[in-house]
């Protein structure tokens, strides 16, 4: 998405929405003249549109037969209409925009506190350090019992709720009743809200002595300058090769993404041009000197890698800078603009396509019969009509003589075929119910363990006889594994319950680390780069 420029369009919006309700309406106002006896209305065809909308608007606001939320409708109309342009512009109200402002710029006022519902009870199973919990005395495993006022532990209680009691203005104090090992603390602990800033990179680490591994959540406000300074620090640690993990990437700031693309090349090069029907072709050069100009580069990507995700892996990719590993992109060519009206809500407008310094357009073709998707990157893309095959596309060819194709997303030099197990409904319903956490946070979270973080991700391994208590853990909230699945399913399932003891005993790297050494898709970059 660029941000760039935002516009007023009152107007335009006014335009969206009552056409809408013209259409809806059915009527020729030129034929209901007889029932307006109070003023007078252009006919069709003889005003300027814009002037014949406000008519409309003004028509249903002081004639309609009911009271009605002129708002609530306009906004109905507005959705409406930009639903049907295509998949990735997106009508916004208010508190949307603002949480999709607060990811993207990675910042929020809070208190720094990552919780689990289990049971009906709130367990903190994260903190950020030196946040506002941590500073004021929460721990890892305490259990919420009352935040202010507001009896939480047995109560069902939705996640928004939570998060509107947590939340709140920057220096405004928090009061929370917590049981810890099994004991209620005499006296609430204290919160006082600040900002929050989260990264964007979920990991940065030294894989190997000489190889580095960045994994990059999305492409938010600062996600740039936060991978220049974590290039800067893997070098300093002996990194010579590096893996970027833009996996499950769903995109965002498109200038974001050109920036941080920069960091790859030494001198100025095309990284992507854009062109629309009203937006002249534009073309994004990298900066000099990129931090990470030299050396091996490997990116992994997969089907939910998107938009600003397929800017970066396409310059590499058509520069022979890289290689491209996993499976092919989701195929997201549009660039949205931001566009705000005065009570805060926001339209995302796709203003143009972009394509790859060769040329070459990525966009998936999408069915006509679409709701809007605002989550497009959590969409798997098998949902819309697909282009399935390269064999007309037009051919293009790299520097080094490499053939790659327009359409249909970014395919990788080495492909990863898809685990059947990973896609089953099987484990996705166990991904989605959340039975995973369930058994961690109720079986393993009563202690903490003595071990440091390299002891446990140098030497622990779920024992069978915990794996056989999850299927048995299963069987109790009624899903039955046959043996088959329970074999079919035990490296996907121990990787996670361990991953998820990494993050709960030492942080949210340690998830990725322990994820990291099951991963054939890192297995295969490491074998490129050695």
């Amino acid at each position: 998405m660029q941000k760039g420029r935002k516009r007023n369009i009152f107007v335009a919006a006014t335009y969206a929405a009552t056409l809408l309700l013209g259409l809806i309406l059915g009527q020729n106002y030129s034929d209901q003249q007889g029932f307006n006896t109070g003023g007078s209305l252009v006919p069709i065809g003889l005003s300027d549109n814009s002037y014949k909308i406000q008519q409309v608007v003004d028509l249903i606001s002081s004639r309609y037969v009911d009271s009605i939320n002129m708002d609530s409708v306009q906004n109905g109309a507005i959705n409406h209409i930009i639903s049907h342009l295509d998949p990735y512009s997106a009508f916004l109200l208010p508190v949307e925009s603002r949480t999709q402002t607060e990811v993207l710029e990675g910042t929020f006022e809070g208190i720094g506190m990552e919780y689990f519902n289990l049971n009906d009870t709130l367990i903190v199973v994260g903190l950020i350090t030196n946040g506002p919990a941590d500073k004021g005395g929460f721990k890892i495993g305490d259990k919420i019992l009352k935040i202010g006022e507001r009896k939480i532990s047995g109560n069902t209680i939705s996640k928004e709720e939570v998060e509107k009691l947590m939340r709140g203005k920057r220096g405004s104090v928090v009061e929370m009743h917590v049981e810890r090992d099994s004991v209620q603390l005499p006296l609430p602990l204290k919160a006082i809200r600040d900002q929050i800033n989260v990264s964007s990179l979920d990991v940065a680490y030294m894989l190997q002595p000489t190889v580095g591994f960045i994994r990059i959540r999305r492409f938010g406000l600062k996600t740039a300058d936060e991978f220049k300074e974590a290039i800067v620090e893997l070098k300093k640690q002996g990194a010579k090769n590096l893996i970027l993990d833009l996996r499950d990437n769903g995109g965002g700031y498109f200038h974001i993404a050109i920036k941080l693309a920069s960091e790859f090349f030494a001198d100025q090069r095309l990284v992507v041009f854009t062109e629309g029907a009203h937006e002249a072709r534009r073309d994004f050069l990298s900066e000099a000197n990129g931090t990470y100009a030299q050396g091996k580069l490997v990116v992994l990507v997969n089907e939910r890698t998107a938009s600003a995700s397929e800017v970066v892996a396409g310059a590499v990719q058509d520069w022979d800078r890289g290689i491209l590993i996993g499976r092919r992109t989701f195929g997201k060519a549009t660039v949205q603009e931001l566009f705000d009206f005065s009570d805060g809500s926001t339209i995302n407008l796709s203003i143009a396509r972009y394509y790859t310094p060769l040329g070459r357009s990525i966009q998936r073709k999408y069915s006509p019969n679409w709701s809007n998707m605002k989550d497009y990157p959590s969409m798997y893309h098998g949902l819309w009509s697909l282009d399935t095959t390269y064999a007309h596309a037009k051919p293009y060819q790299t520097g080094l003589g490499k053939k790659l194709y327009s359409g249909g997303g970014i395919m990788p030099d080495i492909k990863v075929p898809v685990d059947s197990n990973e896609v089953s409904l099987l484990y996705q319903e166990l991904v989605k119910s959340s039975l995973i956490e369930q058994f961690v946070y109720s079986r393993f979270t009563r202690k903490l363990p003595a071990y440091s973080i390299e002891n446990f991700l140098q030497g622990y391994t779920l024992p069978a006889t915990e794996y056989n208590s999850f299927i048995r853990f299963l069987a109790q909230k009624g899903l039955r594994l046959s043996s088959a699945k329970q074999n079919d399913l035990h490296d996907l399932i121990q990787s996670d319950i361990e991953a998820l003891l990494g993050r709960y005993y030492f942080g949210r790297e340690a998830y990725f680390k322990v994820k990291n050494r099951y991963d054939n898709f890192i297995e295969l970059a490491l074998n490129q780069i050695n």
